[in-house]
C-alpha cells in the first residue's frame, strides 16, 4: 500500500479532498496570460447531443450546458443553477416546481425561458435514444409551463430523487431553435447556457472552451478558457503532462502512472491529488448468450473471481475490491457477494457447475473497451481470463473495441460477457440500482426484475429521508447477488495529476466525480 503520511510540503503532495474542504492548494489565483488551462483525459465524448448520451460525454456537458439544479462545491444535494428556486409543492413528492432566474440566454444570445426547458426534457423522452438518458426520466409524466419562468414537473409516482435527476446532464437545457424536438441534432458544436461555450471541437482529439459571458448561475469561474485534450492511452497523457503540453489530468491515470508519480517526491515537479470516489467497475452477463444466460455459470464465475488480486496486481491498490453494486460510502451499501461466496474457491465453483450437469470447460467470450476506462482495462481482463482458466472450468476468449463501436455492440446484444464502469449520476444508492434494471437501462441489456422496479424502488422513492430506505436497498442488492446478472469488481479512487502551477483540482470534482473545470487556475506564487 502507499505511504499516506508524507508531508504536504513536498511538491508531489497527496491531498485528500475530504481534508481540504474550503481550502485551495498553495498560491493565489492568477490571470490567464499563459493561455488556456489544458486538461487531459482518456474519456472522449461519444456525442454532443444530451438526448443521445448517458455516459462519459457528461464530463463535457456539465461545463457547457446548464441544468436547473447543480452541485456547488461542498454540496451533496442539488442547488439552483438556471433555476432561482425549485421545490416539491405537495407532500407526496409528485409535483415539482421550478422558477427560472431572470434574463437567461443561450451562448448564441437566444432567450432561455420555461418553454426551452420543457423542450429540452420532452425531447429526451420523445427521441428515446438507445444511448440516451430517457431511463432516468421514468417517473416523469408531463412538463407544463406558466409564463416565461415557471416550469412544473408532474410525476407519475412519488420520486424523492427527481431533483437529483434534474441536476444531471440529462437535464441539460438546449436551444429549441437548434435542437429538433423529435430527432438528434446533426450539426457540429453545442448551443448551451453553461459556464463555458464550445469554441472548437475535434472529435476524439480536443474541445476548446471559453468563458460564456451570457452565463447566469452559481459557478464562479477561476479562468477564462480551458482546452480538453482526449487521449487513447494514459501513458501518452502522462508523457504530455511531463512535457507541460497539458496542465492537469482528469480521467484515465493508470496504476503504474500513479505509483510513479507518488514515488517521485520532490523531484517530480507534479502534484497528485487523491479523493474518495464512488465509481465502480463490473461485469455484465448477457441473457441472449446460451452460457451467460445460465445462472450456475454466472455463480461459478462469481465464486472464482479474485477481486483483491485484481486490485493489487493490476491496479497496485489504487482501487478497492467491491462486493456490491452500491459502493462504500453510500447509505445502503452491503457486501452481499462476499457474504454469499466468500473467498475465491475453484472447488466450490466446480460443484456449482457439476450440480447443473454443465460440462467444463465452459467457453465464453469477454469483451472490454480499449479507450474509456484507462490503459489498465486490458490488463484487468487478462487477469480475469487467467483466474477463470486457472480454475480449469472456463475457456476464455478476449475481444475489445474502441468505445464508440463498443457501445453499439453491447446495445445490439453482441457480447456474452462485457465490462462496464459506472460513475454515479447523483450520490444516492438508487443510482447504483435503478439504471441497471428494467426493459430500458444503461446497459442496453433488458433486466426486468419486477421486485426491484415495481416494489423496492417505488417505495424507496417515497422517502425524502434516505436513511429510511436502507432495507429496500439491501434487498435489491441481495437480488443482484442471487441472480448474478451483474458482477461488481472494484471501486475506484479519484486521482488528478497536475503541474505545480495549477490549483483548484481538489475543488473541481462534483459528487458524481465530474470535473468542473471552472475551479482550475494558475498560481502566482508558492
Amino acid at each position: 500500500m502507499f505511504n499516506r503520511n508524507r508531508s504536504l510540503q513536498r511538491v508531489a503532495a497527496i491531498v485528500s479532498i475530504s481534508l481540504v474542504t474550503g481550502c485551495s492548494l498553495l498560491g493565489e489565483e492568477s490571470s490567464d496570460d499563459a493561455g488556456p488551462i489544458v486538461v487531459g483525459t482518456t474519456s472522449a465524448p461519444s456525442t454532443l447531443d444530451p438526448a443521445a448520451a448517458w455516459d462519459g460525454s457528461w464530463e463535457l456537458f456539465r461545463n457547457v450546458y446548464q441544468t436547473l439544479l447543480a452541485y456547488p462545491y461542498g454540496s451533496t444535494t442539488p442547488q439552483p443553477d438556471a433555476a432561482k428556486s425549485c421545490r416539491f409543492t405537495d407532500a407526496s413528492s409528485r409535483t415539482y416546481r421550478c422558477e427560472l432566474r431572470e434574463g437567461l440566454t443561450f451562448s448564441n444570445g437566444d432567450k432561455l425561458d420555461a418553454k426551452a426547458v420543457k423542450h429540452s426534457i420532452d425531447r429526451i423522452k420523445a427521441i428515446n435514444a438507445p444511448t440516451g438518458p430517457a431511463g432516468l426520466l421514468g417517473s416523469l409524466d408531463q412538463v407544463t409551463v406558466s409564463g416565461d419562468n415557471v416550469i412544473v414537473f408532474q410525476l407519475n409516482k412519488a420520486d424523492a430523487t427527481f431533483p437529483f435527476v434534474l441536476a444531471t446532464p440529462a437535464g441539460s437545457i438546449v436551444d429549441p431553435d437548434d435542437y429538433p424536438a423529435n430527432a438528434l441534432r446533426k450539426e457540429d458544436g453545442i448551443v448551451g447556457s453553461g459556464p463555458y461555450r464550445l469554441e472548437g471541437y475535434e472529435g476524439g482529439r480536443q474541445a476548446k472552451l471559453v468563458r460564456n459571458d451570457n452565463y447566469k448561475g452559481y459557478a464562479d469561474l477561476k479562468n477564462d478558457a480551458v482546452t480538453i485534450r482526449y487521449f487513447q492511452d494514459s501513458g501518452d497523457m502522462v508523457a504530455a503532462l511531463r512535457k507541460k503540453q497539458i496542465d492537469i489530468t482528469y480521467q484515465g491515470l493508470a496504476a503504474d502512472d500513479i505509483v510513479a508519480l507518488e514515488s517521485e517526491g520532490d523531484t517530480g515537479g507534479l502534484q497528485l491529488v487523491e479523493g474518495a470516489a464512488s465509481n465502480i467497475n463490473y461485469l455484465v452477463f448477457n441473457p441472449k448468450d446460451k452460457w451467460a444466460d445460465r445462472l450456475p455459470v454466472r455463480r461459478a464465475i462469481a465464486q472464482v473471481i479474485d477481486r483483491p488480486a485484481i486490485a493489487h496486481k493490476v491496479y497496485k491498490d489504487t482501487v478497492d475490491p467491491l462486493y456490491s453494486m452500491v459502493p462504500k460510502g453510500l447509505t445502503g451499501h452491503s457486501t452481499g457477494f462476499f457474504d454469499d461466496f466468500g473467498k475465491p474457491d475453484a472447488a466450490k465453483a466446480r460443484r456449482i457447475l457439476a450440480d447443473a450437469d454443465i460440462t467444463t470447460p465452459v467457453p465464453l467470450t469477454l469483451w472490454y473497451t480499449t479507450d474509456r476506462y484507462g490503459s489498465d482495462t486490458a490488463l484487468e481482463f487478462k487477469e480475469i481470463k487467467a483466474q477463470l482458466e486457472a480454475s480449469g472450468l472456463f475457456r476464455i476468449t478476449l475481444k475489445s473495441r474502441p468505445w464508440n463501436t463498443y457501445v453499439l455492440g453491447y446495445q445490439n446484444g453482441e457480447y456474452p460477457v462485457f465490462g462496464r464502469g459506472w460513475s454515479p449520476d447523483f450520490p444516492d444508492a438508487d443510482n447504483f440500482i435503478a439504471p441497471f434494471v428494467g426493459e430500458q437501462n444503461a446497459l442496453g441489456t433488458p433486466y426486468p426484475e419486477k421486485e426491484i422496479t415495481q416494489v423496492l424502488l417505488p417505495r424507496s422513492r417515497q422517502e425524502s429521508d434516505r436513511a429510511n430506505v436502507v432495507k429496500d436497498f439491501e434487498r435489491a442488492q441481495q437480488i443482484f447477488v442471487d441472480e448474478a446478472r451483474l458482477l461488481p469488481l472494484w471501486q475506484g479512487k479519484q486521482y488528478l495529476a497536475a503541474n505545480e502551477d495549477i490549483s483548484g483540482g481538489e475543488r473541481s470534482l462534483d459528487p458524481s466525480t465530474i470535473m468542473m473545470v471552472g475551479e482550475l487556475y494558475r498560481k502566482t506564487s508558492w
